[in-house]
C-alpha cells in the first residue's frame, strides 16, 4: 500500500459534491456510528462531518463499494488511479443516540418509531406504508419504504402519543434540534395531512420543537391552515421528477397528481407557511436534463418555494438498485447555479424552520450557498 500524503482540512463544495456522489467505502464498518438501511428518507448512508459540514454520505450501495473514497480510522482518504493516497480530513461521525436504548410501555423500541437523521434530526415516517408502493405499476422505482418495515426495524403506523413519547425523550436525552416527519401517501383525499395534523399536536404539548411536515398535495388546500395550526412549521412536497414523461417512468402513482396540481398546492401552502418555508425535494440523475430542472427550480424560487436538489442514490432491493448515480460535474450544473438563484431571493437554507432544507445532510446545497455569501 502506497505512503499516505499529509493530511488536507479545507474542503470545496466542489469536493464534498465528488464524496457524496460516489460515496465512501467504510474499511471497517463500526456499528456504533448511526447509519441508514433501507427504509424511507436517505437509506443505506452514514452521517459524516466533514470539514464543519455533515452530509449523509452513502456507504452501503454499489457506487459506494466501488468509490476512490475510502475511510481509514477517522480519516477520510482519496485513492488516485496510480495508487497515490491522498488524506483529505478527518471524519466525526454521529454516535447512536441515547433514546436508542429506551422503549415504549408496550415493549416496542423507540427506534422503530423514530431515527437519528444527521446529528441533530428526529426523523419518523408516520405510515410505513403506501397506496403508491402497494401496486408494483404504480410504485416509485426508487422507493424503499417497505423495506425497513419488512426487516422488522420500523412498525407500520406511529401513533401521535408514541411520536410525542419519542420526542420528548430524544430533545431531552440527545439535544434533537427539530423534527422531520414524513408519511407513505394513504387512500384519503387529505393525503397525509391529517396524520401531519394529529402527530404536530401530540409532539408539540410535550416538547417546543420545530416540526416539518412532509405529504404529497392534498386535493383541499385548507389542509395547509389546519397543519399550520396542529404546529407544524414548515411542509415539504416532494416532487422527485420534474419532466412529464420522467414522471410517468420514474413515479408513476405520483404522476397521476400532475405538476399542475403541485404548482397550485405550493403557491397555496406559501401563503400559509411563509416564503422559503415550503419545499420539495428534486432527485437528480434520474433521466431530467440540467435546463429542466433549472428552469422548473426558477419558477419555484420565486413562488417561496425551496427546491431541495438532491443527488438520486440507488438503494438495494429497487428497480433502479442498478441506476448510476449523478456525476459530479452534473450536480455541480445545478447546485452553483441553484445557489444563486437561493441566495438573490433570500430563501436560503439558514432561515429554514425545521426538516431536509435546515438540515441540509442530503445535498452540499447550502455549502454553495455560503460560499456565495461569504
Amino acid at each position: 500500500m502506497s505512503a499516505l500524503s499529509a493530511l488536507k482540512t479545507d474542503l470545496s463544495s466542489e469536493l464534498l459534491t465528488d464524496i457524496q456522489t460516489h460515496g465512501v467505502r467504510l474499511v471497517a464498518p463500526d456499528n456504533t456510528h448511526v447509519s441508514r438501511r433501507g427504509g424511507a428518507g436517505p437509506s443505506d448512508h452514514q452521517a459524516l462531518t466533514m470539514d464543519g459540514t455533515t452530509l449523509m454520505v452513502p456507504v452501503y450501495t454499489q457506487t459506494a463499494w466501488q468509490s476512490p473514497y475510502v475511510l481509514e480510522d477517522n480519516t477520510l482518504v482519496k485513492q488516485q488511479p496510480g495508487g497515490e493516497r491522498i488524506a483529505l480530513t478527518d471524519i466525526t461521525f454521529a454516535d447512536t443516540p441515547n433514546f436508542y436504548s429506551l422503549s415504549t410501555a408496550d415493549g416496542i423500541p423507540y427506534q422503530q418509531i423514530a431515527t437519528l437523521h444527521s446529528t441533530d434530526v428526529l426523523a419518523t415516517t408516520v405510515l410505513q406504508t403506501c397506496i403508491r408502493y402497494e401496486s408494483r405499476r404504480k410504485a416509485c422505482r426508487f422507493c424503499s419504504i417497505g423495506q425497513s418495515l419488512n426487516a422488522g426495524r420500523t412498525i407500520a403506523e406511529k401513533t401521535p402519543q408514541q411520536l410525542a413519547e419519542v420526542a420528548k425523550a430524544a430533545v431531552e436525552l440527545d439535544g434533537i434540534k427539530h423534527i422531520v416527519m414524513t408519511t407513505g401517501t394513504p387512500a384519503t383525499p387529505d393525503r397525509g395531512a391529517k396524520v401531519m395534523c394529529d402527530s404536530a399536536v401530540a409532539i408539540k404539548a410535550e416538547v417546543d420543537v420545530p416540526i416539518q411536515g412532509q405529504c404529497e398535495p392534498p386535493k383541499d388546500h385548507s389542509w395547509f391552515a389546519r397543519m399550520k395550526q396542529a404546529g407544524i412549521d414548515s411542509l415539504g412536497m416532494h416532487l422527485e421528477v420534474v419532466t412529464p414523461e420522467v414522471r410517468k417512468a420514474i413515479t408513476p402513482g405520483k404522476a397521476e397528481v400532475s405538476l399542475e396540481e403541485y404548482m397550485a398546492a405550493f403557491a397555496a401552502a406559501v401563503e400559509v407557511f411563509g416564503r422559503g418555508q415550503v419545499s420539495t425535494y428534486i432527485l437528480a440523475g434520474l433521466g431530467d436534463s440540467k435546463d429542466a430542472i433549472l428552469d422548473l427550480c426558477q419558477e419555484l424560487v420565486e413562488m417561496g418555494v425551496y427546491p431541495f436538489v438532491v443527488p438520486f442514490v440507488p438503494i438495494r432491493g429497487t428497480p433502479l438498485e442498478d441506476h448510476p448515480a449523478p456525476s459530479k460535474a452534473f450536480m455541480e450544473s445545478l447546485l452553483k447555479p441553484l445557489a444563486a438563484m437561493l441566495v438573490e431571493a433570500g430563501i436560503t437554507s439558514e432561515k429554514s424552520n425545521a426538516g431536509c432544507v435546515k438540515c441540509g445532510a442530503c445535498s452540499p446545497l447550502s455549502r454553495y450557498e455560503k460560499e456565495l455569501s461569504a
